[in-house]
């Protein structure tokens, strides 16, 4: 049974390529096309699609204001189809809040082979949510919780290893869904952690910044994108920037933050696995790693590193998952001590980290 889209865009090279892009597999049919949100809205209820792709910026009604108005009449996935510019990137983000699954990029690249490279990631999450049921969320505002330290676990864990505590730096990997729920962890994370976090969200340039900047007015730690160069202090989230790995160097007693497209031969730039296997070489037993929602396997052999220098590893669980793929690969393979819950991984990393 072919899965049924409905491609949302004012351009129309812009439609002509997601067309071309999705007629090559078989089991997705294009069922119709809109030029705007009013278009959209009525396509949506006569035609009946399983997703849709949805454009940000038209005339008439614009992506933000369609995807409320589609998400209150028909609870189905929509993938944004977004703009690399900073206004693209903030109202990316919007959108994830709001209720969208997830979005694709798109700039110049379009025009030359660049289109290619976000072909299969197209088809890819299409394939992962037509005909998930989506509920249209309220947007967040700062959150006001009891401290994490002390907030109650809503399930118990699920333990694979025996607790291993007073961890020194927390490293954190996460892509589809992670923009939703980072946000549900770093506002709980409290000044009492005295610790370093490094997070790898799988972004483009400008997306990586955009979240620094809301998840950082949001929590009581200073949350920040990465530019390389800078000390490591307690306290701070560092966010690596989209289109650079992060990694960590150790000069005397310190440690500093470095970025670098190298290696430049792996499926994402920033990677979890590079961010991760550096803290494991830096440092070792004192680190713990967290690996959230997300699509593929990216962090697995970087968590296997900092798992055998003797860190620990807290795995988000498959109910609270967007996209249960890099959690899944790390429970899989044994290296998880925790899977708990999102609204739990909060309280866990401050208990870790005790």
């Amino acid at each position: 049974m072919s899965i049924k889209v409905l491609v949302v865009d004012d351009s129309a090279f812009m439609r002509k390529a997601i067309e071309n892009m999705l007629k090559k597999e078989p089991n997705i049919e294009i069922i119709g096309f809109a030029r705007n949100g009013v278009e959209a809205i009525d396509m949506v209820q006569k035609l009946k699609p399983d997703i849709i792709t949805l454009d940000i910026e038209m005339p008439q009604m614009d992506g933000l204001t369609a995807l409320r108005k589609i998400l209150e009449i028909a609870p189905i996935p929509v993938i944004m189809v977004s703009s690399l510019t900073t206004e693209g990137a903030e109202a990316t983000l919007k959108a994830l809040e709001i209720g969208a699954v997830d979005f694709i990029p798109k700039d110049k690249s379009f025009a030359s082979l660049g289109i290619m490279k976000i072909e299969d990631q197209l088809i890819e999450k299409i394939k992962t949510f037509a005909g998930r049921r989506i509920i249209a969320k309220a947007p967040p505002s700062r959150p006001v919780t009891p401290s994490p330290a002390q907030a109650p676990i809503s399930s118990a864990p699920k333990r694979t290893g025996v607790f291993n505590g007073n961890k020194k730096v927390v490293a954190i990997g996460t892509s589809t869904g992670g923009p939703q729920s980072l946000q549900r962890v770093i506002p709980k994370l409290t000044k009492d952690l005295n610790r370093p976090v490094f997070v790898v969200q799988h972004m483009p340039p400008n997306f990586t910044k955009s979240l620094a900047t809301r998840l950082n007015a949001m929590s009581q730690l200073e949350v920040i994108e990465v530019e390389g160069k800078e000390k490591v202090e307690p306290n701070v989230v560092y966010i690596a920037k989209g289109g650079f790995h992060l990694k960590i160097k150790k000069v005397g007693t310190n440690f500093y933050i470095e970025t670098s497209t190298e290696p430049s031969n792996v499926l994402h730039i920033p990677s979890v696995d590079v961010m991760t296997a550096s803290v494991a070489e830096n440092y070792g037993a004192d680190a713990l790693g967290v690996i959230m929602t997300g699509m593929g396997s990216d962090g697995l052999n970087g968590l296997k590193k900092l798992k055998e220098r003797g860190g620990a590893v807290i795995a988000q669980d498959k109910d609270s998952c967007v996209v249960y793929g890099m959690p899944r690969a790390v429970v899989e393979a044994g290296i998880a001590d925790e899977v708990v819950p999102l609204d739990d991984i909060a309280s866990q990393i401050m208990r870790y980290c005790k």
